[in-house]
């Protein structure tokens, strides 16, 4: 396996590492800023050429922030790997995270956000948007960078393949519902639900003035944001279970 890191913003890298025997991308997203967070930690089989990824961009020991969108092993299974690697970085979530998973299993108490705080960082500012069950998960949310419009998607525009780190022109939607097909013959089948709840939520993403999504699996978008969270929405009306 290769970790290969690309500057997919200004001072945001994808770090990312191809596991084939799952056809699929884990990625990881380093911020380089006053305090540099990260965003998904990667299992913890995957730490060690993460962090040595991160010593490329930063001391890892310089590491400040550390968040992700819901309490899963690519998400945030190195997370006390990475508080023990950095001496004053602390996760980073919601209020729903925070008591039923992190309170319990960090160890260092996480810093809660509401959807009316900021973390600034220096340079950028973050804001915690809850998204229950979207993707997945009662504690789901996803971060999105104020600043430079940048959104921390998660497992939303999951695409399979050892794709291109960076795209404004490849069909992620297409690709999405791709992954949402193929997955329906296996025991994935229930990866997403699809509920009234959901096309809210589907639609309150696509309202953002964002610039760049970042999918823990496959290809970084910059581009019509919106446009492309429009069509996600339908490709999930069309393969995810719908509740």
């Amino acid at each position: 396996m290769r970790t290969i890191v690309t500057e997919v913003a200004p001072e945001l890298f994808r770090i990312s590492t191809f596991v084939a025997e799952f056809d699929l991308q884990f990625n990881q997203f380093l911020v380089r800023d006053d305090e540099p967070l990260l965003y998904h930690t990667g299992m913890v089989s995957l730490f060690p050429a993460v962090r040595d990824a991160v010593a490329t961009l930063i001391d890892p020991a310089a590491l400040r922030w550390i968040a992700y969108s819901h309490f899963e092993a690519d998400e945030c299974g190195a997370l006390n790997h990475w508080l023990a690697q950095a001496p004053n970085a602390q996760a980073v979530t919601g209020l729903v995270g925070a008591m039923v998973n992190l309170n319990d299993f960090a160890v260092r108490p996480p810093l809660v956000l509401t959807p009316e705080q900021a973390l600034e960082t220096g340079s950028k500012c973050f804001r915690h948007l809850p998204t229950p069950h979207l993707p997945h998960c009662w504690d789901a949310g996803m971060l999105f960078e104020e600043r430079d419009g940048s959104l921390f998607c998660s497992d939303l525009l999951h695409q399979l393949g050892d794709v291109e780190p960076l795209t404004e022109t490849a069909d992620l939607a297409g690709r999405f519902e791709a992954a949402l097909k193929a997955y329906g013959a296996t025991p994935f089948a229930n990866y997403l639900v699809y509920t009234a709840l959901t096309e809210r939520q589907m639609d309150d993403l696509a309202a953002l003035p964002a610039q760049t999504l970042l999918p823990m699996h496959g290809s970084s978008y910059r581009g019509a944001v919106g446009r492309v969270l429009g069509e996600a929405k339908q490709a999930m009306k069309s393969w995810a279970v719908q509740a």
